[in-house]
């Protein structure tokens, strides 16, 4: 008697491959976006602080993809406008994140950010009409008593700055756009970075004037070191990273990609604690393990009904 051997098909396979893939990027990605504090911080010190630094980095973003869009103009022009006006929301979205990072505490603002799970369940049954089951609500609970708590540490429960608010709001636009991106985007990386890159600019551009004056150029002094860290982030962070993000996106669940770039909290709330003097009192660091307990509800498997 033979025994025959159930195979998988092939296209299943690189499916799961993808996904295995994309999910390994995602780690990867959300730890480093954890150290990206980092640079926008000494771009600030050396004088070009505010949205001003911000805004220059994702300008050389623009840049340095622009030959990338330029070969797949033609999959641009065919993409949805939907699709597109998905990726460069969630540009948008992380420059919002990016100036957060200059104007608030550190571990904060990513807190904020990483409410995404908590908005993206709220859009799948507000947009997408999905059902809201228990563990659903228990993801909305949690994550809002989290935020309470993050906030409330300092007297209220509202946000307490300009830094607060944009990491609020760019959690919340985060949510908008990666579901679009997940069910409408058909950019490959590159050009899908610089479309990402473009939303980006245009924010900065639109919210410098009200932010920041503009501080000046750097002396010639500084001027190389500004130049170093403009082109690492714009590069490696913005253009890179965004990258993969971008292509990972259109591969996994909203609520899946935000909780593997958790890896952001963990690493950006510990390198502002040890670099950056940026500790949370025991009460916003109870709120951030609700933060991160409604994403992992989120992601769990669900039982029949729950």
């Amino acid at each position: 008697m033979s025994v025959t051997k159930r195979r998988i098909p092939q296209s299943a396979a690189n499916a799961a491959r993808r996904t295995r893939l994309a999910a390994a990027g995602i780690l990867f990605a959300g730890a480093l976006w954890g150290v990206y504090w980092y640079p926008v911080r000494r771009i600030e010190a050396l004088q070009l602080g505010g949205v001003w630094g911000s805004l220059i980095i994702a300008a050389t973003a623009c840049v340095v993809l622009s030959p990338w869009a330029l070969a797949q103009r033609r999959r641009l022009a065919r993409s949805s406008a939907l699709g597109l006006a998905s990726v460069t929301l969630g540009g948008a979205a992380f420059m919002l994140y990016s100036i957060g990072l200059v104007h608030g505490q550190v571990a904060v603002v990513i807190l904020l950010f990483y409410l995404t799970p908590v908005w993206s369940t709220l859009i799948e049954r507000l947009w997408w009409r999905w059902p809201l089951t228990g563990r659903r609500v228990a993801v909305i609970l949690v994550g809002l008593i989290g935020l309470g708590l993050v906030l409330g540490a300092n007297g209220s429960p509202l946000p307490h700055g300009i830094g607060d608010w944009l990491g609020l709001a760019s959690g919340l636009m985060w949510a908008v756009a990666s579901s679009g991106m997940r069910s409408h985007n058909t950019l490959g990386p590159g050009e899908g970075s610089f479309l990402f890159a473009i939303g980006a600019l245009v924010t900065a551009v639109l919210l410098a004037p009200f932010l920041s004056p503009w501080p000046g150029l750097p002396s010639m002094e500084t001027g190389w070191r500004v130049a170093g860290w403009i082109l690492a982030a714009a590069i490696l962070w913005w253009s890179a990273s965004l990258a993969l993000v971008v292509w990972a996106a259109g591969h996994l669940p909203p609520a899946r990609l935000g909780i593997l770039m958790m890896s952001e909290v963990l690493v950006g709330v510990f390198s502002a604690a040890l670099f950056a003097n940026e500790s949370l009192a025991w009460l916003q660091g109870l709120g951030a393990a609700l933060v991160i307990t409604a994403a992992i509800l989120e992601v769990m498997p669900a039982r029949a009904g729950a």
